[in-house]
């Protein structure tokens, strides 16, 4: 299988359980809930995406051939010394949605390069085994076919989705992460308000973007 990858650089996790983790993020291109093109964003199911996903064009990104060659090039960006990396190598597979490409072969492939694996889903594939922090962000009226994981990230709020709708589902983590619109300011004060009535739910708020990296 080839693999078709929008682009890979090293940031920190600005959200979710994992908030401040040194992260090689590995960014799929595609996805199954919108084409990533502004003229299709209106009839889409998932209309609030920020992610630019589409063609193979980033810094990093291409298709790559064999799982290796992706594995390989992910760690390149990891920090070594003396050629041994660093702490904890830590890969989060993205999109875009990556369940459309990560395959046995691949998981594979990152823990042999030595890397632990998180993946961020809109949970409409149910996952492959041996990931090692599955993160599912439920999407509009989207079927949610993967309904168990490490964390569940809804983003708030949804006409078509409360978090009460998945508050019994089999997740370590429930996070609730205000949209970012034209009305950022009212989300991020309801998501606050809900989290203080419903103590189950923490707040995931999008610390990348006020420290002005991806």
């Amino acid at each position: 299988m080839k693999y078709s990858v929008k682009e890979i650089f090293l940031s920190v996790q600005g959200e979710g359980a994992q908030t401040g983790r040194p992260s090689v993020f590995v960014r799929f291109a595609g996805c199954n809930l919108w084409s990533g093109r502004e003229k299709d964003r209106a009839s889409a199911v998932c209309k609030f995406c920020d992610t630019e996903f589409v063609g193979t064009d980033g810094v990093g990104g291409g298709v790559f051939t064999t799982p290796e060659d992706l594995a390989n090039e992910a760690m390149s960006y990891w920090p070594k010394r003396d050629g041994k990396p660093i702490g904890e190598p830590w890969v989060i597979c993205t999109g875009g949605e990556p369940l459309l490409q990560l395959d046995a072969h691949l998981i594979a492939a990152l823990h042999g390069a030595g890397f632990n694996i998180a993946v961020e889903t809109n949970g409409t594939i149910e996952a492959p085994g041996g990931i090692d922090w599955l993160c599912v962000s439920p999407k509009a009226n989207a079927e949610l076919l993967q309904r168990s994981g490490d964390e569940l990230k809804l983003v708030y709020p949804q006409k078509e989705n409360s978090p009460a709708d998945f508050a019994e589902l089999d997740f370590k983590r429930f996070s609730l992460q205000p949209l970012d619109d034209q009305r950022g300011d009212q989300h991020r004060q309801a998501a606050f308000e809900y989290c203080m009535q419903n103590p189950q739910w923490r707040l995931s708020l999008q610390t990348h973007k006020w420290l002005g990296v991806r």
